[in-house]
């Protein structure tokens, strides 16, 4: 077990790719490796992930096999006696002041565990206290939330059927569609996923199909669709009536929709490769469309308790490319909007330059006026208090962080 995941470790902290990918290149060329440890390997790698400024600070190493040792007595609880069968030469000695440290006061940025300069960011915006609580959200494990077909199943019959199999679940706080799993059963497997009657989908990423709110018989864009999560719910949303455009420029995450729109009936939905923002596709729309989804490519801080090594492999010359593509997405997006048309632009980022900074830029020129979104989620009937934008967070509200804007064209 600990030559497997010092190996893990070598090639995981590095952060040259995806900690998921690097997990799944490991598994698949060591397929003897049984269940129970890929769950505790992958379990010790994002403990590490998450929490790598502690750890290197306890640790005081930057050796693969040290920092898992470290890992499972600093952070995941193991004690001494179950580590001694592993230790050799002085690694008792050092795994006692590894304890030691892990248990002494620890500055603000680490208790953070943010890069220097997102933490810099941050405090333009929050005292202390609030800039902790947001850091220390973004450090719990994400739960399980699965999102109700409901042109298959209610909501309630999906709760039946999950309790007569064992799994507890409750409906989550907001999303009328949202169920939240106390485990993480691979409901992938489950009958409820494959006839297509759930899907798993975060419930912040469910409200923000609430805010776009489409109608039956529209006409809606889901700009930037990747593998298609929120177009199903939007497709489910306008009860299969209409025609709903899925673009992406990635044929891989389009191919990944494919059978999810299999599984859900929809027949609304018409999944699109674009170029990009002057693809002749987009071009043909421009005023066409009653409600156009902007979910942009971002730095995707906001889903930090899912990809905890995103934050590490961030930095801020990447972020400044990004806002400029999400400029030129919406903008590109905003063409498509006819007069008295929606447009919701929206990031899983908690950086004020991915948000706000690009919604205000946006305004400065284009016909169309910011409308409040706790307006459009009351008439969901949502109870979600919110002001002019959507600003959801782990610590408060249970889901990733999410940051949506509602925009109206001029009539």
């Amino acid at each position: 077990m600990l030559d497997a995941c010092t190996a893990v470790f070598a090639a995981a902290l590095p952060l040259e790719q995806p900690a998921d990918a690097t997990l799944s290149a490991f598994f698949r060329s060591h397929p003897k490796v049984g269940r129970r440890d890929r769950a505790v390997i992958a379990d010790s790698v994002y403990a590490a992930l998450r929490r790598r400024r502690l750890l290197e600070r306890v640790a005081a190493t930057q050796s693969p096999r040290r920092l898992a040792l470290a890992t499972w007595m600093a952070l995941l609880g193991a004690n001494l006696r179950e580590l001694d069968p592993w230790l050799r030469g002085d690694e008792a000695e050092w795994l006692a002041s590894v304890k030691r440290e892990a248990a002494a006061p620890k500055p603000f940025e680490v208790e953070c565990e943010l890069p220097d300069w997102v933490i810099e960011r941050l405090r333009a915006r929050y005292d202390e206290s609030a800039l902790l609580a947001l850091a220390k959200g973004l450090l719990q494990a994400a739960p399980l939330d699965l999102r109700v077909n409901p042109l298959k199943i209610s909501r309630e019959a999906v709760l039946e059927r999950l309790a007569a199999d064992g799994l507890r679940a409750t409906v989550t706080p907001y999303s009328p569609e949202g169920i939240r799993l106390k485990e993480k059963p691979a409901i992938n497997r489950h009958t409820l996923f494959l006839e297509g009657s759930i899907e798993v989908q975060d419930e912040g990423s469910q409200l923000l199909c609430h805010l776009v709110a489409p109608k039956r018989g529209e006409m809606v864009v889901d700009f930037c669709a990747g593998a298609g999560g929120k177009t199903l719910a939007l497709g489910a949303l306008m009860r299969s009536t209409g025609r709903l455009y899925a673009f992406d420029i990635s044929p891989k995450r389009l191919a990944g929709l494919k059978p999810r729109l299999a599984r859900s009936g929809l027949s609304n939905v018409h999944p699109q490769r674009i170029e990009g923002v002057n693809d002749a596709r987009v071009k043909r729309l421009a005023g066409k469309i009653d409600r156009v989804l902007v979910d942009a490519p971002c730095s995707g801080f906001g889903t930090l308790r899912r990809n905890p090594d995103m934050k590490w492999r961030q930095t801020p010359e990447d972020v400044a490319e990004l806002v400029e593509k999400q400029k030129s997405i919406l903008a590109a997006a905003a063409r498509l909007v006819k007069p008295g048309g929606r447009l919701v632009y929206a990031t899983c980022s908690i950086l004020e330059e991915e948000n706000r900074g690009v919604v205000e830029d946006f305004l400065r020129s284009a016909p169309f006026t910011l409308r409040a979104v706790g307006d459009a989620l009351e008439k969901g009937g949502i109870r979600l208090h919110m002001g002019e934008y959507l600003e959801l967070w782990p610590h408060r509200h249970g889901t990733d962080a999410f940051f949506a804007a509602v925009l109206e064209r001029a009539e």
